[in-house]
């Protein structure tokens, strides 16, 4: 650990917490419906969309028919995805001639666009056309992602409205969504990205000779447009296999540390997004203060690990941390605060394979997957998230002090704690479940190229990367046979909609309330009390679903020694 290199950690929240402000007023007014400095170009665009579809955008929409509307379009979004995949050697853009993709492996890719997971079980340059890249991926890299935005704002419509049974309305959401907020900031950062040297083209990939005299086919394709919205969405799906860890796809230092601020910047945005929509931004604050000290606690963790290295490293005289597996251009710092920060924030970016961390170096990523990836999280999912825990928290505080529990105005009645722990506890039903169906079920088992707790870690890694619709893969296990792509995409499903359904629930209960005064007995919600209160319950919660499994993996290994059975 290095000077320098906390120097980076902290340059990194600086810029982070600086751009909170003004991106959190920005998107107020977009979901507000108030003019913004793109109006005069884009508002008659969003007006003729509302003509094409057939949307009164003056109309809001009732909890439940929000959520009906919302998982309608997710099922357009799945068939779209998966035909194109099936027919893509019959489709144009196909310079490679690539064939069509396998039912299972066309299964579990579409359900993990559609759900913001954007696993893969597939390698993009040698399985995917240019078509099946720019309309079926990119193209649900940003509705799954406005997807999110929109539903966080519907619940903190639920919070911030007095005795409305209305929560908004989805197509307009979404649409201001996509039109005002992602498209125009993805076009500059899509310059951005060719300008350090990523391809974009339409054009065949490119045969080089190697220095030897060998023949070599570079993959190259239309990759910045598909960067740029994969980061900024906290999508992750990488155009090519090796994702971030891609030359093509993370070309400089700079690329880089642009990518990580490009993933928490608009989730960390929110939580002002929710101080302003309900009147009191210190309430935002609040809630990005819980964020950031489960996010700094995980990055020191990680950063001392894998710059301490392990006992294994140290025997055969390898000093200065454990760098097996880490992008050299980036080093230690750069790779782990890399991983913390997207699986922190659901994405599955990864420019270090997590399987050659050190235990508990592989350890935070992991746990930062199976806490619901509420520390920023993914764009919207990571705010729906943390207001979950922070609706049980106020639950508990109002237990303390013996009054009916209050948050922003609004009583917290056995409705939204039922909601908020169902909405939870369906997360470790699915990780911990598959989980053990798969180790113990043959051709699951046959998959592992590891045994022992090593073995066990990647399976639960690769259940809970899916289930928390994160899309980083601990590496070491084979997950592209029928068995991995089924449940995988069974849990991608579960993860996000089952998540989903009851905070809207949550929402449209919230909306139909009154606003009540805050009084002596209420807890106070913007003070270190607070913090402390939601990260305690946020830990109590995961440390009785998760912990006792994640024993059995990364600290086992630690305890023992070992360097991810690397040597």
């Amino acid at each position: 650990m290095t000077l320098i290199g906390w120097f980076q950690i902290l340059l990194y929240c600086a810029i982070v917490i600086a751009l909170v402000k003004p991106l959190g007023w920005y998107m107020t007014r977009v979901f507000n419906g108030e003019s913004t400095f793109l109006s005069p170009v884009l508002r008659p665009v969003e007006s003729g969309l509302y003509w094409i579809g057939g949307v009164d955008e003056s109309r809001e929409q009732h909890w439940l028919t929000y959520t009906v509307a919302m998982l309608l379009f997710h099922v357009g979004g799945f068939l779209i995805i998966y035909g194109l995949m099936r027919l893509q050697a019959l489709l144009p853009f196909n310079p490679q001639e690539q064939s069509a993709v396998a039912e299972d492996l066309s299964f579990n890719t579409a359900m993990s666009f559609i759900t913001n997971t954007n696993w893969q079980n597939y390698g993009g340059e040698s399985t995917l056309s240019y078509l099946t890249q720019m309309v079926g991926l990119t193209h649900q890299n940003f509705l799954s992602a406005a997807t999110g935005i929109a539903l966080a704002v519907a619940l903190i419509r639920g919070f911030s409205r007095s005795s409305m049974r209305t929560i908004g309305n989805f197509w307009v959401d979404v649409t201001r969504c996509t039109l005002y907020v992602l498209l125009p900031i993805c076009i500059v950062y899509t310059l951005f990205l060719v300008w350090q040297g990523m391809p974009q083209t339409l054009g065949a990939y490119v045969e080089a000779t190697t220095l030897e005299g060998a023949k070599q086919t570079i993959a190259v394709g239309p990759v910045a447009s598909q960067v740029a919205i994969k980061m900024l969405g906290t999508n992750g799906g990488g155009f090519f296999n090796a994702n971030a860890a891609h030359p093509f796809e993370n070309p400089t230092a700079l690329s880089n540390f642009v990518q990580m601020l490009s993933i928490f910047a608009l989730g960390a945005a929110l939580t002002n997004v929710f101080g302003r929509m309900v009147g009191n931004q210190r309430q935002g604050w609040a809630i990005l203060a819980v964020m950031g000290v489960l996010f700094l606690s995980g990055v020191a963790v990680t950063y001392w690990a894998e710059a301490n290295g392990t006992t294994a490293l140290h025997a055969l005289g390898l000093t200065g941390g454990n760098m097996e597996g880490k992008e050299v251009r980036f080093g230690i710092v750069a790779s782990s605060l890399f991983a913390v920060i997207t699986t922190a924030a659901s994405c599955g970016a990864v420019n270090a394979m997590h399987d050659s961390f050190t235990a508990l170096g592989g350890m935070i990523p992991l746990i930062n997957i199976e806490l619901g990836e509420i520390i920023v999280g993914g764009v919207g999912a990571g705010m729906y998230g943390m207001l979950l825990f922070v609706v049980l928290a106020i639950f508990v505080a109002g237990l303390m002090v013996g009054r009916t529990p209050e948050y922003v105005g609004k009583k917290i009645e056995a409705r939204e704690v039922q909601m908020a722990m169902l909405a939870i506890l369906i997360l470790p039903l699915m990780i911990l479940g598959w989980t053990a169906v798969a180790v113990v079920f043959p051709p699951a088992v046959a998959s592992m190229a590891n045994a022992g707790p090593h073995g066990f870690t990647e399976v639960l890694y690769a259940y809970s990367s899916q289930t928390g619709n994160n899309g980083s893969a601990f590496a070491g296990l084979t997950g592209n046979t029928f068995f991995y792509n089924l449940t995988g995409g069974m849990a991608m499903f579960v993860g996000r909609f089952f998540m989903i359904v009851p905070a809207m629930a949550m929402a449209g209960s919230l909306a139909g309330k009154k606003s009540v005064p805050p009084s002596m007995g209420t807890f106070p919600t913007t003070g270190g009390l607070f913090v402390g209160l939601v990260v305690g319950v946020i830990l109590i919660i995961g440390g009785l679903t998760f912990f006792p499994a994640l024993a059995l993996g990364p600290i086992v290994e630690h305890l023992a020694g070992n360097a991810n059975n690397l040597f």
